[in-house]
């Protein structure tokens, strides 16, 4: 017994040893790393609970619940300056709004940085091994699949965008009543979206059958729990409760019927005509169709379908709630639009018009500017890496990132700095964009290898609908007295919505 319990006693002592040695050579590694390329340490915000920082965990969720997390941030980032480190949880993180830091991360040292797991686990129960979920092979794979549907020839069709548009202009009170634009902007583009991708629409506006106003709830809840497990981070599998288990089953399973139905289609189509044969100019674009030409794999399509319909509805919908949130305020704004707009006579725009308004694309910028609508984000390192910018008591100096440690980016912040717009940073001014050009400080649509595939695919439908509307009314008040108020999902959106009142032409 005597000889076990010594034997025991020098393993454990091996064991101590061997993880002591890793521990100093590790450290020697840093040290080393940090002198050879001049790294100095960021600001660091003080916890009360240096341990575990559970009052920073605590501040998080208060702002969250409060609805007043971007405030909160920016807040931050005024008393600490534009780089620093906070430790909560026992994870250690970077934040930054320089946008040398920014770039570093999404393009320059694009390969030094991951999604990170966070991101992963939190997203994937819903959107599975998609281009918002991966990294490495996998995500080059599904960006390789999806690019070749978004072309040119059909980010300008906007025949199917008008369908839809004057639905929903239809359903806008003409009495003097008030409407909600942001809840009918969010049916618009998961119409839009839906028909775009699978070949019909889900038709919310008119709520046309019940399995469609089913996916739409499942889609909404679907999202929500995803957005709860980002912020929850190591604790999210508590977030899945069975009822949201549900909403993330419902919502796949739909989009699995499409799946399934382009799957049979493509089949038939090679069976009699040949994958070689091009089609026929007349033929209806579906982006589906596209996908299943590469590949036959459902749970693959599903994935990708489920990614590109949550970033086509939801960044649209966002901007086009901002934008006239904006508008309804702002009526010298309005007026100055609609003067651009009386351009067309009343015509429905083309491609090309709709890229020669100039004032319309800057009130665009600015709203994306003041509301973009991803307002933060981050990386994960998956080496041993630095920033160019943020350390030392000036933050010229580079800042040490060490491998698995993650870089936040706050975009809204980043967006309202008076050194790249002016003293007016907080202001809504459109014709600051007449001569700025803010490079990497205006990130909307993030930016390097995986700048968003569909951007001009939303700003195309984002400008259409503003023109249409603004071709329909001839007046907008605002009916909302509530001070503007975030609602962070996965997007961002007002929490009271877009109320207001629209006078007909």
């Amino acid at each position: 017994m005597p000889l076990f319990s010594g034997f025991i006693t020098c393993f454990v002592l091996i064991v101590t040893c061997i993880h002591l040695a890793g521990r100093i050579d590790r450290a020697i590694q840093i040290r080393r790393f940090k002198q050879r390329h001049g790294c100095l340490p960021p600001p660091r915000q003080c916890h009360k609970d240096p341990v575990l920082g559970l009052d920073g965990l605590q501040s998080i969720f208060k702002v969250f619940r409060e609805y007043r997390f971007l405030p909160w941030a920016q807040s931050k980032y005024c008393s600490l300056g534009n780089t620093f480190q906070t430790s909560i949880l026992l994870s250690t993180d970077i934040c930054t709004i320089e946008p040398e830091n920014v770039k570093t991360v999404l393009a320059v040292k694009f390969k030094d940085f991951d999604l990170g797991e966070k991101r992963r686990q939190a997203l994937h129960p819903f959107l599975g091994d998609g281009i918002f979920t991966s990294d490495g092979p996998q995500w080059e794979h599904s960006r390789t699949l999806l690019r070749p549907s978004f072309v040119r020839t059909q980010i300008v069709a906007t025949n199917m965008h008008e369908r839809h548009i004057q639905k929903m202009i239809e359903m806008i009170p003409r009495d003097g009543s008030t409407v909600d634009l942001q809840e009918l902007f969010f049916k618009l583009t998961l119409d839009t979206s839906t028909e775009f991708l699978f070949g019909e629409s889900v038709d919310c506006l008119s709520q046309s059958t019940a399995a469609s106003a089913n996916f739409a709830y499942h889609f909404n809840q679907a999202q929500d729990i995803s957005s709860v497990r980002m912020i929850l981070g190591p604790f999210a599998p508590l977030a899945m409760t069975s009822k949201s288990r549900e909403s993330v089953r419902k919502a796949r399973e739909f989009v699995d019927g499409f799946v399934k139905k382009a799957i049979d289609y493509r089949k038939t189509v090679d069976s009699e005509k040949g994958t070689d044969e091009p089609a026929n100019a007349s033929t209806r674009y579906v982006f589906l169709h596209e996908l299943a030409k590469q590949t036959s794999n459902t749970t693959e399509l599903t994935d990708a379908i489920l990614n590109i319909l949550l970033a086509g509805r939801d960044t649209t919908a966002s901007l086009l709630s901002m934008v006239f949130y904006v508008l309804a305020r702002r009526p010298d704004v309005w007026n100055t639009l609609r003067g651009e707009v009386s351009t067309l006579d009343g015509q429905c725009p083309s491609f090309e018009q709709l890229k020669q308004m100039k004032y319309l694309s800057w009130v665009i910028n600015e709203t994306l500017r003041l509301y973009p609508v991803v307002p933060t984000n981050g990386r994960t390192a998956n080496a041993d890496t630095f920033l160019p910018l943020g350390g030392g008591p000036d933050g010229k100096s580079p800042v040490f990132v060490a491998k698995g440690q993650r870089v936040n980016y706050d975009v809204y912040v980043m967006h309202r700095r008076h050194d790249i717009y002016g003293p007016d940073a907080e202001e809504f001014r459109p014709e600051r964009w007449e001569t700025i050009r803010p490079g990497w400080g205006f990130l909307p649509f993030n930016g390097g290898p995986r700048i968003c595939l569909g951007q001009q695919f939303a700003l195309t439908e984002a400008s259409y609908t503003i023109v249409r509307i603004l071709q329909a009314f001839k007046g907008i008040t605002s009916r909302d007295s509530e001070p503007w108020q975030e609602t962070l999902a996965l997007t961002l959106a007002s929490r009271h919505g877009t109320k207001v009142v629209m006078e007909p032409v």
